[in-house]
């Protein structure tokens, strides 16, 4: 067994979004569901195919990050995984459409931050064994804190 790290960089004003599907169509679906989800949205997406050709499958409406999404799926290459791009809408406005689509199993992350992604490589081939998402809590919030996020979820349209 070997481990790796990917490291992957969310460009400015961007989300990523990391998961694992088990089936070719699973491309084609995740578009409609994000197309479907947002207006406005702009997307790129690829996805790991772990058998048959072994090919990266890619689809967007945005050629800067259809072109991320399938160099970083290459860069991850754990079959039947999927990684995201998005601009103009964040994960909690598209993760639900995501999650209806039959053949996403799971979500490993869905983050503006930098991210880790933590791969065994075996024999067989190489599978995504979890996520670094950002960085260590430094502290417990306080009064304070807990006001500026309350505030911030308000101004921002989350919380009325």
């Amino acid at each position: 067994m070997k481990f790796e790290i990917v490291k992957v960089e969310v460009p400015k004003d961007c989300n990523v979004i990391l998961g694992m599907a088990h089936f070719i169509k699973t491309v084609e679906d995740l578009y409609e569901a994000l197309m479907n989800s947002v207006p406005g949205i702009r997307f790129g997406l690829a996805f790991c195919e772990a058998s048959g050709k072994c090919l990266v499958r890619h689809e967007g409406n945005d050629i800067e990050l259809r072109e991320l999404a399938a160099k970083k799926a290459l860069e991850i290459s754990c079959g039947h995984s999927f990684i995201i791009f998005i601009r103009n809408a964040y994960p909690i406005n598209v993760l639900g459409k995501i999650k209806e689509v039959p053949e996403v199993c799971k979500i490993f992350a869905a983050t503006a931050n930098p991210l880790q992604v933590i791969i065994v490589e075996t024999e067989q081939g190489r599978g995504i064994i979890g996520v670094v998402d950002g960085f260590k809590s430094r502290r417990i919030e306080e009064e304070g804190d807990i006001k500026e996020r309350k505030d911030f979820l308000r101004k921002i349209g989350y919380k009325i």
